[in-house]
């Protein structure tokens, strides 16, 4: 099975190229060798190394940047999904496209289904949101796209959240962090062998049977930003990664001002996706602990 990976020195696409089954050929693509803002350049890569798997885990993640890279958002994000879905059409490849609980408002207070109404706060999150309805309009009456939304994603390459936290414990004495709003810290590690698990998954779909396209992917549990601090604090001393936990302060929303407003809630609900992959989830703290031990000191 040949796939072609988008984003590959991200953090995602680096578990994804670490966790790769054996009978994998992998071309593995950096913002280098594959620009997701050149349309042209995304429908050459496909008619160049005719994969069976597309695997578009490059983004345009910049939320607040965003705001004012509308153009740049839309290219990577919109897109570049649109010409992978046409040229896999013509080919016969397929698709799996990693998309966002910024889809969502954050209005509500329980998780978020599938098939629930999107209504995306801001750019990136429209962006992403019409990303999936182009790969829709050109493959949605096929097997030949895969849509996974996660959520607060870490890993110990790139820059996420947990990174900037245990640099932040390691050289200051008090972090004020958001306190109302609440989601769920998803491992790298678990989102990339939940990528794997659903290709593998195609496989086993007999002809003429239309399997599930969208679905949502996230660790155990919830946490807000606070707590979600707390614990990197607490986990880091234990296994030696940070020497001395900073103070934690919590915060409001309105106190830390952003250019992009956040989705209050954005829990997934994945009931149907651990189903589907046969796939059990891990709590999110677990999930810290197994990342830091891969986090050079």
């Amino acid at each position: 099975m040949k796939v072609l990976l988008t984003g590959a020195s991200g953090q995602l696409g680096q578990a994804i190229i670490k966790s790769k089954p054996s009978f994998v050929e992998l071309i593995a693509t950096t913002r280098r060798e594959l620009d997701l803002a050149d349309d042209e350049a995304c429908r050459r890569a496909v008619r160049q190394h005719q994969p069976d798997w597309v695997i578009n885990s490059g983004a345009y993640t910049a939320v607040d940047k965003a705001e004012d890279e509308k153009e740049l958002a839309m290219s990577i994000n919109t897109i570049a999904p649109k010409m992978f879905a046409e040229e896999l059409s013509q080919t016969g490849g397929k698709l799996l496209q990693l998309s966002t609980d910024f889809v969502f408002d954050g209005e509500q207070n329980f998780p978020y289904k599938t098939g629930q109404k999107k209504k995306p706060l801001g750019v990136y999150g429209a962006t992403k949101a019409a990303g999936e309805d182009a790969i829709y309009d050109v493959l949605g009456n096929s097997n030949q796209a895969l849509i996974i939304r996660t959520s607060w994603l870490f890993g110990a390459v790139g820059k996420n959240f947990m990174k900037t936290m245990i640099r932040l414990h390691r050289s200051q004495e008090e972090i004020r962090v958001v306190s109302d709003q609440i989601g769920c810290p998803t491992s790298t590690l678990t989102l990339a062998k939940a990528c794997w698990r659903a290709i593998e998954k195609q496989k086993d779909i007999e002809p003429n049977v239309l399997s599930p396209q969208l679905h949502h992917w996230s660790d155990e549990g919830s946490a807000s930003w606070y707590e979600f601090a707390k614990v990197i604090g607490e986990l880091g001393c234990r296994i030696g990664l940070i020497e001395r936990p900073a103070k934690v302060i919590p915060i409001s929303s309105e106190e830390y001002t952003t250019r992009a407003k956040r989705p209050k809630y954005s829990i997934l609900d994945c009931t149907t996706t651990r189903q589907f992959l046969n796939l059990e989830g891990i709590h999110w703290k677990e999930s810290i602990l197994n990342v830091m031990k891969q986090v050079s000191t």
